[in-house]
């Protein structure tokens, strides 16, 4: 099926993506997830191929690119190469994004130049021990202290934790006003009170870098806040739909690509003298599979569209990260199934893919939340 949301500039663009990651990442990647982190070579690698900042402003080194498709295809290839895309996907599509419109002129000229070109690697910290899906209850605070804001609190399962440079963190600067007292700021790799905990040992996307961070009177210059003081809450809100659709983006990739390995194993193994993809079980499995991704490649691709018209709403996106990243689940689940015993070997992809796609249902908001807002939205 033709999807007709890709144009020729954009392909030139996947063809880029698919040649430099089979050469910089794909022999390493192994090594990556023994390793539990991605070398920080290929980022700046990344960056002088452009895939880094492609929507940042071409005078801070950027692509200058506001079209959501091309880091869209960067992930989708990033998921056919089956190189981890967490790291890259929080880097590029969230607070390249963040930094990019909220902030100062000289801010983006401190921050975005190392973003595009791989020297600094981001990462966004909002997640804490006592607070995931509601961003209101976070606890880590900011106390205005001269030129300085005083941090204090912890974070956790952050992507990048470990590899970041510059991390954007959600505060408390009004614990009194609740989700209106938040404020965003860029807490700096080598800051005094910021330290990282341990590399968190997941049960998917091993080579992504995830750790807690922690705050003991991080002294952050008030030259670091993004926007103004207690509308953080307001950009989170803003930023949100983008990631969620982001996420979906990469649902919808590894579902298809699951799928197409599916297939192929099915018109490969044979059991009772015949390929499994012949007996009707696994045949109605497989069609039911691949018109369910379909569906939801069709709705994704509205959804993109709807982002780069500016009309996409918090619902729709919230519609596309539920719908897209439990179907992304589902096939797995089923696929592995098919495998049968190698399926559930370690070194099996469908392993792999089993267990990378646990997450999506959770991070960006869980599948509850998102319902939650779509139930919202029909005046419930």
């Amino acid at each position: 099926m033709k999807h007709h949301l890709y144009e020729a500039q954009h392909e030139e663009f996947r063809a880029l993506c698919r040649e430099f990651l089979a050469r910089e990442a794909v022999p390493h990647h192994e090594r990556w997830e023994q390793e539990g982190i991605v070398d920080r070579a290929v980022w700046r690698k990344a960056g002088k191929a452009g895939l880094l900042g492609i929507g940042v402003p071409v005078e801070y080194g950027g692509g200058g690119e506001e079209d959501f498709r091309y880091p869209a295809v960067f992930s989708e290839e990033l998921i056919r190469a089956r190189v981890t895309a967490p790291g890259f996907v929080a880097h590029n599509d969230v607070v390249a994004s963040y930094l990019a419109t909220r902030t100062t002129k000289e801010q983006r000229g401190r921050w975005l130049p190392g973003l595009c070109s791989g020297e600094l690697i981001a990462a966004i910290a909002m997640s804490e021990p006592d607070a995931g899906s509601n961003v209101a209850d976070i606890r880590t605070t900011a106390v205005r202290d001269g030129d300085h804001y005083v941090l204090n609190g912890q974070k956790t399962f952050i992507t990048n934790g470990e590899n970041a440079d510059v991390v954007l963190v959600a505060v408390k600067t009004a614990p009194d006003r609740g989700g209106q007292g938040i404020s965003l700021l860029v807490v700096e790799r080598d800051t005094p009170g910021f330290s990282r905990g341990r590399r968190m040992a997941k049960l998917g996307w091993q080579a992504s870098d995830t750790c807690e961070l922690f705050f003991s009177d991080c002294r952050v210059p008030v030259a670091n806040l993004v926007g103004k003081e207690n509308a953080g809450m307001a950009y989170l809100m803003a930023g949100l739909p983008r990631e969620r659709l982001s996420i979906a983006v990469v649902a919808v990739a590894a579902a298809e690509r699951i799928l197409a390995d599916a297939l192929e194993y099915a018109r490969s193994r044979k059991a009772f003298g015949q390929p499994i993809g012949s007996f009707q079980h696994n045949r109605f499995l497989l069609a039911t599979l691949d018109t369910e991704i379909t569906i939801a490649r069709v709705f994704l691709n509205h959804c993109i569209a709807e982002l780069g018209a500016g009309r996409l709403t918090v619902a729709d996106a919230a519609k596309a990260k539920w719908w897209t990243t439990e179907l992304q689940v589902e096939v797995a689940n089923k696929c592995l199934q098919l495998y049968g015993g190698y399926g559930y070997l370690k070194e099996s992809p469908i392993s792999r893919e089993w267990a990378n796609s646990r997450v999506q249902t959770i991070y960006g908001g869980t599948t509850e939340i998102m319902k939650e807002l779509i139930g919202r939205s029909l005046g419930l």
